[in-house]
């Protein structure tokens, strides 16, 4: 099914930061939105579906789809990862939910990397993490090879994530940001492709990093 990019949705995309356009095989523009691509000199790129980015990707995480979501997050999460799963469950996904489950206090570190754990495996396609910040789960999960986890506070941060960074793991704050806020942020990085070419270089050296510190 093809898809009309419009002048205004090129407008709305250069006023969230972008400067990169993703146009699918069956995206087609408009002539006002192809003259304001020009004006705003925004770049068109290849989007890249995702059966051909999990035969391109070189880093230590198994590609295979599985349609199955790992989250977790400690006790200042809780609330909000039960909203997150229902969310995933509506859009079809199997959600592996790896605790905490209730409000008790906890220590982040077990649950991160146990989420994260399972996308390094295959087990799910990628994991979504909360805590009160949003950034001590990324390290924790960031210590694995091949996990890229991306602390996102807002749609620009989700679509870059997943555009430029192809993200494997969302982490959000609890404390930091709105329900309606994390809805959003999960929505946007749902919907983004990775864009591959020059970002999957940029990739490939933070594999090689990553190699070189794990002998």
């Amino acid at each position: 099914m093809k898809k009309v990019i419009t002048e205004s949705e090129i407008i709305k995309f250069y006023k969230d930061g972008a400067r990169t356009f993703p146009l699918g095989d069956n995206d087609l523009l408009t002539p006002l939105a192809k003259d304001k691509l020009k004006e705003l000199k925004i770049k068109l790129v290849k989007k890249v579906p995702a059966v051909e980015i999990e035969g391109t990707i070189k880093d230590s995480v198994k590609s295979k789809r599985t349609n199955k979501v790992s989250i977790g997050g400690d006790h200042t999460g809780f609330k909000i990862k039960n909203v997150v799963a229902k969310i995933l469950v509506a859009k079809g996904f199997e959600v592996i939910d790896v605790g905490t489950y209730d409000e008790n206090a906890c220590d982040y570190p077990d649950f991160a990397f146990s989420a994260a754990m399972k996308v390094k495996n295959g087990e799910t396609d990628f994991a979504v993490l909360i805590d009160a910040t949003g950034i001590p789960s990324a390290i924790v999960a960031n210590k694995i090879p091949g996990v890229r986890a991306c602390t996102c506070y807002n749609e620009f941060s989700a679509r870059s994530a997943r555009e430029h960074n192809n993200g494997n793991v969302l982490v959000m704050g609890a404390k930091t940001l709105g329900e309606e806020t994390i809805k959003s942020i999960l929505e946007v990085w749902l919907d983004t492709s990775f864009g591959g070419e020059r970002h999957q270089r940029r990739l490939d050296k933070i594999t090689a990093i990553e190699k070189e510190f794990s002998k």
